[in-house]
């Protein structure tokens, strides 16, 4: 194979290498004419729909069973007490029971809120979501940012660690 060939303009110029010219009739293309590729584009629409009040509460109420299976965990053998989680439709309550006493805080999505009702039905707080200009779902709580983990412990420390 000869080092200098004509281009489509008959001049000459060096000739492609036999490797570059296999590569060329394999891919169609030779390595250096691969369009680089485009950096992904922020995919905003499924952030958009993972920050809705439905996926937040849905991923909240998993967060919370794991809560509740961890703590069960964590009794001493033979213990008078003992946690569970029941969803029901649009609330999810953690409840505590014991032979003489039944505790729970219930969990409710709401239109706009998810809010956290003590067993007596008094409001302990509501939680609400905010789609930031950064893609990022937030948890806010009295107009203060809350991480998933920030709100479980403010509606379950109390009926967790009380005196059990």
């Amino acid at each position: 194979m000869s080092d200098i060939a004509e281009n489509k303009n008959g001049e000459k110029e060096p000739a492609e290498s036999e490797r570059a010219q296999n590569d060329k009739a394999q891919n169609g293309k030779a390595q250096n004419d691969k369009p680089k590729p485009e950096p992904p584009k922020d995919d905003w629409v499924t952030k958009r729909f993972q920050c809705s009040l439905p996926n937040v509460f849905k991923e909240l109420t998993l967060q919370l069973e794991e809560d509740v299976k961890t703590r069960n965990a964590l009794r001493p053998n033979n213990s008078p007490y003992e946690f569970s989680a029941t969803p029901r439709g649009d609330d999810f309550t953690v409840l505590l029971e014991t032979e003489d006493l039944s505790k729970s805080v219930v969990f409710s999505r709401a239109e706009q809120a998810i809010i956290v009702r003590d067993d007596k039905g008094r409001t302990m707080f509501e939680v609400t979501l905010a789609f930031n200009d950064h893609g990022e779902c937030k948890l806010y709580v009295d107009q203060a940012e809350r991480d998933f983990w920030q709100v479980r412990r403010m509606a379950l420390e109390g009926l967790m660690f009380h005196g059990y």
